[in-house]
């Protein structure tokens, strides 16, 4: 997934600054020959490719201030990139000041990892024309807690539309009754051979559950490569528990691993969306949780069947982040603990498993799509341990402490919250710029 980058060049230039943008034009695809793809360079004021992503500026000269037609005329957006270190130049920002003042949009990375998550950020824009996002759904709304997922605005026809209009992308729903029947058909002996090489660690899961679990992984998988392109799963696989002898957490996370496939939990497509396209433009460790807010009190606890928060100081300013009894479903690949164990939930089958999880303690940024799709949330957070309570729906929920809980309150998108590693606000919002989203930074 690479952006495609026309570079721009004035005609303007003289004899040394024609060599001096040879050699510019190298060190680009030196330093992002993994994330961009360059284009025969063009004169300004000429046409550009049709596949072109975006606008290279590899140099910029005073000429920048005498195209002001031609710049208009652009409708990509820019990213200069003009220093020997693959970053902009000082020099230069008079002159992006000036093209974004024409309404040109104008990125400047200021470090080579900012400049790789703005062209990524770019090609997972254009990979969403077209892209497939398999939801195994039945009776949305409807099923184990109907009172609680009917409110969900993902379940709604205006969401479906609106996110395929805005993205370009395809959501093809079919039945997860039908995907966990054919699961159960598939001999035992050959989910031995597919998982043969998995390592899976595990603690308290019979043989059953874990076959079961891996069954499951084989029957999504080829309804995705029957559908072709697919670029996300997910299924509504709690509220419709009673459809499966198990669930799909073992699943989600060898189509990442294996498949390269993201997943969504609960059949919510805002966060399968959401964890598309920050993922693969950040590139950073990421997951899905439920947060508990320690405001909310009694009406988060009871949930989670737990009489009380952590006992910790600035307590307004903490939430709790548990997910189907544990910190939520993670990829093996980006947690620092990660083991499958019996499921925890009681609307889930007797043979049910689920994954207990961590994160990296340290800077996190809790961010999602908020319904609309015209904004992007930025929570900055620090995840600062893990809190258990045996017996309860929360046996190892995380905790998590955010600069101003009031604020997050009046703004919370949604109880579905990406958590994301690392200080990585900044990468955010550039995303939120190549989206065209409104950051809402808290």
């Amino acid at each position: 997934m690479k952006a495609k980058l026309v570079p721009l060049i004035f005609e303007e230039i003289n004899e040394r600054e024609q060599t001096e943008l040879q050699l510019q034009l190298q060190r680009i695809r030196e330093l992002y020959g993994d994330t961009a793809e360059l284009l025969q360079p063009v004169p300004v004021g000429a046409p550009l490719p049709e596949d072109a992503d975006a606008i290279l500026f590899p140099q910029m000269i005073y000429a920048a201030y005498r195209h002001d037609e031609s710049m208009r005329g652009y409708k990509l957006p820019m990213v200069v990139i003009t220093s020997g270190f693959g970053t902009v130049e000082m020099w230069d920002w008079e002159i992006i000041t000036y093209l974004r003042d024409l309404g040109c949009t104008v990125f400047s990375p200021y470090s080579v990892e900012m400049g790789k998550t703005i062209l990524r950020a770019i090609a997972v824009k254009r990979s969403l024309k077209g892209a497939n996002f398999l939801m195994f759904q039945d009776s949305p709304g409807e099923g184990m807690q109907a009172n609680i997922f009917k409110k969900f605005y993902w379940w709604e026809a205006q969401s479906t539309e609106k996110m395929e209009q805005t993205f370009g992308i395809h959501l093809v729903y079919r039945s997860w009754k039908e995907v966990c029947q054919k699961a159960r058909e598939i001999p035992d002996e050959e989910a031995r051979q597919v998982s043969a090489d998995w390592h899976t660690p595990m603690q308290d899961v019979c043989q059953e559950a874990y076959l079961r679990a891996v069954k499951l992984y084989i029957a999504v998988k080829r309804e995705a490569l029957l559908l072709g392109n697919v670029a996300g799963v997910g299924a509504n696989c709690l509220n419709e528990s009673f459809s499966c002898d198990t669930t799909p957490c073992l699943a989600w996370d060898m189509l990442f691993e294996r498949d390269h496939i993201v997943c969504a939990c609960e059949g919510d497509t805002l966060t399968l969306l959401s964890t598309y396209i920050l993922y693969h433009s950040l590139e950073k460790p990421i997951m899905m949780t439920n947060l508990y807010p320690f405001l909310v009190g009694m009406a988060a606890l009871s949930h989670e069947r737990i009489d009380r928060f952590p006992e910790i100081q600035d307590p307004a300013n903490h939430a709790l982040g548990v997910h189907c009894g544990y910190f939520g479903n993670m990829p093996e690949s980006f947690c620092s603990e990660w083991t499958l164990r019996p499921k925890a939930l009681a609307i889930v089958n007797d043979k049910a498993i689920a994954v207990d999880c961590r994160m990296r303690q340290g800077p996190v940024v809790l961010a999602k799509i908020y319904p609309g799709f015209e904004k992007l949330s930025i929570i900055q957070a620090e995840l600062e341990g893990y809190a258990q309570y045996p017996g309860s729906d929360c046996r190892n929920g995380a905790i998590i402490r955010y600069r101003d809980g009031y604020e997050v309150m009046d703004n919370l998108c949604s109880h579905h919250s990406l958590i994301i590693e690392g200080a990585v606000k900044p990468q955010l919002l550039q995303v939120a710029k190549v989206f065209g989203f409104q950051a809402i930074v808290m």
